[in-house]
């Protein structure tokens, strides 16, 4: 137990660096021209405008770096509805799997979504112990040139949320407002994650049943 929560962090560190060694890399990312965007973002300027965007650049520019950085046997995910977005692993390491996220710097805290909870569930019960990082990369909309600064960016193992709640009324999805600080972290065990969200399914689907 306590030698796979220190491996994980170990794991975590690791990926850290390379997450913040890949966004010096590629920079900040164009989007277009004063003359194509008269009136600058709008409300155009949110995170999700650009997530998808951003996990493609992110995922490409790991996989063309990934002998350097020593991310082995990485591969991206080619499905658009699972639950992390690419997998690799490190030298004598398990299998790794990383769900992209974005998020406006300075941006409020709510609760966002994560992943859907039963899909989740199976896919971490189908690898025990399991390894999911979510990484949040923190943007910056940017008006001359217009443009997104990946500004920084924060991992957390999925099973180490401290506030996992899963939403009855929005498709049974697992959501968090703590997933971007490792240091507000529970460490979890994915025995001990699996218990906790069995958990909160249980109590969403009662939920939804007693609303009919």
């Amino acid at each position: 137990m306590k030698n796979e929560i220190k491996e994980t962090k170990a794991y975590v560190d690791e990926f850290q660096s390379c997450m913040r060694g890949i966004l010096k890399t590629i920079g900040s990312v164009p989007i277009g021209s004063k003359d194509q965007f008269p009136f600058g973002w709008r409300k155009a300027a949110k995170g999700r405008t650009v997530w998808r965007l951003l996990e493609e650049i992110i995922s490409q520019n790991l996989e063309v770096s990934a002998a350097k950085l020593g991310l082995l046997d990485f591969q991206a995910n080619q499905s658009e509805v699972g639950v992390y977005d690419f997998e690799f692993r490190f030298k004598n390491s398990p299998k790794i799997y990383v769900n992209i996220k974005s998020a406006i710097k300075g941006g409020r805290s709510n609760k966002d979504d994560i992943s859907k909870a039963p899909s989740l569930y199976s896919f971490v019960d189908d690898r025990r112990p399991c390894i999911l990082f979510v990484t949040t990369v923190e943007i910056v909309f940017c008006e001359q040139p217009l443009c997104i600064e990946l500004a920084d960016c924060y991992t957390v193992p999925v099973s180490w949320l401290p506030d996992i709640y899963v939403n009855p009324s929005n498709n049974g999805n697992l959501q968090s407002s703590k997933y971007k600080f490792i240091e507000e972290a529970t460490p979890r065990t994915t025995e001990e994650f699996l218990v906790v969200l069995a958990r909160e399914i249980e109590v969403a689907r009662a939920k939804r049943a007693r609303k009919g």
